[in-house]
């Protein structure tokens, strides 16, 4: 058996409708969603590297690089943002957020 391109894309469908729902779900806690908003991204990542070796084209996987790195910065930053909110109010909930205004 071998696995085509339908395979890949099922699999990154299903993944980004589980961090789809993750999102609407919970709501309240900061680190879950920072994770479903990864696992999108990841979705994203693993079709556009299943399509680049369908196709036999290299611009979707070096487009993975640049997604992977703007990833990377924004969990940096939303890691920071959670310290902060933690620091401040011993809490993470996401509805306390709009109370760091400066």
């Amino acid at each position: 058996m071998n696995i085509t391109l339908g395979h890949f894309l099922a699999v990154g469908a299903i993944l980004f409708t589980l961090s789809v729902i993750g999102i609407f779900l919970n709501r309240k806690n900061l680190i879950v969603l920072l994770m479903a908003i990864e696992l999108m991204l990841l979705a994203v990542n693993m079709n556009f590297v299943a399509f680049s070796h369908f196709l036999g084209d290299m611009h979707g996987q070096v487009f993975v690089f640049f997604i992977l790195t703007v990833a990377a910065a924004e969990s940096a930053i939303g890691l920071a943002i959670l310290m902060l909110l933690f620091r401040n109010k011993s809490s993470i909930s996401v509805e306390e957020l709009n109370t760091l205004k400066g």
